[in-house]
């Protein structure tokens, strides 16, 4: 599990890329590992969805492709878009921004971030009760 605070780096991202409202680094489980732009109860919400969302294309890519790596996932809603991406072993990170974010620029940062920092943010399964 990450072991140290890394909002700052989702602040950058959000800071850097106009429109983009709020990022959220969380275990591919669905539990928050760190957020920024949202509180408590939004960024919960947002990692289940992600989450969910993550192990669907996942069984898409192994029914319909040739395997289960998934680059990235592009929800667009009615004024907002979502992207779920690949953020280390065991970690997703996903983005929340407005219509008008420049879709080519967002993936690119999110990209470069995960590069420079992945190994910072890898998450260990969790292991049943008990052991």
């Amino acid at each position: 599990m990450v072991s140290e605070d890394l909002s700052w780096l989702l602040s950058g991202l959000v800071q850097r890329v106009p429109h983009t409202r709020s990022a959220l680094l969380l275990s591919s489980d669905g539990l928050v590992m760190a957020s920024d732009g949202m509180d408590k109860d939004a960024a919960d919400h947002l990692a289940a969805l992600a989450s969910g969302l993550y192990s669907l294309a996942r069984s898409a890519g192994k029914r319909f492709d040739d395997g289960d790596d998934v680059r990235q996932i592009v929800t667009e809603l009615s004024s907002s878009m979502l992207f779920v991406s690949a953020a280390g072993q065991g970690a997703l990170l996903a983005v929340l921004a407005g219509r008008e974010a420049d879709v080519p620029v967002l993936g690119y940062e999110m990209t470069m971030m995960v590069k420079s920092v992945r190994s910072h943010l890898g998450a260990a399964p969790r292991q049943p009760a008990g052991q």
